[in-house]
């Protein structure tokens, strides 16, 4: 299993994948040490829009990709959950008023500007009370083993320096039968749709940062980091390797996003 490199036109081994993204910065190459300072920058620039311009980057179809992450999490009352990289708080309250506010919740993010925002929303909502606010990183979670019945993730671990000790700390922490579902942009499977997606990704997304954000060059970041992430399969083979078992993926608008679920088993 193997992932695309555009710069070298041809593939590689999901090792290497792992080292790639550790030692990039978008297209720009950086020492992994500087990486997760700079892309805890970006998400403290866009903050305050960063719900906003999902919105307006994806049409509002992000929205339908997280209902249809928790349709095939299909939680149950009492569910402990750890949603990570969720600072705006979109998985959790979804979760919440699905069960009627009847599980334990923690949501846990490296960014202090991304947790602020997720809890204006979940004081405007009336969720502040159910969720457990944790600044945390995703590489060295502050929680025991086996804490949690299931773990998400949507749209975060991509910008992870380390991919691989993610997944293993995810791993961690879930109890044996626990889940893990990840969300995230992913590989195209229309070819004929490409260019459209092409042109709206590195024209029209970074447009919208600066106009709507004030910010196109983190948003352009945001893009290359799109395109660099591994494809369906290279993910699940990442994925297997941190030790899951029964590993799957949906894609999502022809594969502009997927779903990839695992079991600790």
């Amino acid at each position: 299993m193997s992932d695309y490199d555009p710069a070298r036109g041809r593939t590689q081994p999901a090792p290497l994948v792992v080292e790639r993204l550790a030692s990039s910065f978008g297209d720009e190459p950086v020492d992994p040490a500087e990486k997760a300072r700079r892309v805890a920058e970006v998400f403290r620039r866009v903050a305050n829009r960063y719900d906003l311009m999902n919105d307006l980057m994806s049409l509002g179809v992000h929205r339908l990709w997280k209902e249809a992450m928790l349709d095939w999490l299909y939680p149950r009352p009492g569910l402990r959950l750890l949603d990570l990289a969720g600072g705006t708080g979109d998985i959790a309250f979804r979760l919440l008023e699905r069960l009627q506010g009847q599980a334990e919740v923690v949501l846990c993010d490296i960014n202090p500007e991304m947790l602020a925002v997720g809890r204006d929303r979940a004081l405007d909502g009336g969720w502040l009370a159910e969720v457990q606010w944790v600044c945390g990183d995703a590489e060295q979670l502050p929680f025991p083993d086996r804490s949690f019945e299931a773990v998400t993730i949507a749209f975060g671990i991509r910008n992870v320096t380390r991919i691989d000790r993610a997944l293993a700390e995810i791993y961690r922490v879930l109890v044996p039968g626990g889940r893990f579902l990840c969300l995230e942009f992913s590989r195209l499977t229309a070819p004929f749709f490409e260019p459209l997606y092409d042109a709206w990704s590195f024209t029209v997304v970074p447009l919208l940062g600066r106009v709507v954000a004030g910010d196109e060059a983190s948003y352009r970041y945001l893009v290359e980091s799109i395109r660099r992430f591994p494809d369906q399969v290279t993910f699940a083979r990442l994925i297997e390797q941190a030790g899951f078992s029964q590993v799957r993926w949906r894609n999502l608008s022809t594969g502009i996003a997927a779903l990839h679920s695992a079991w600790r088993l």
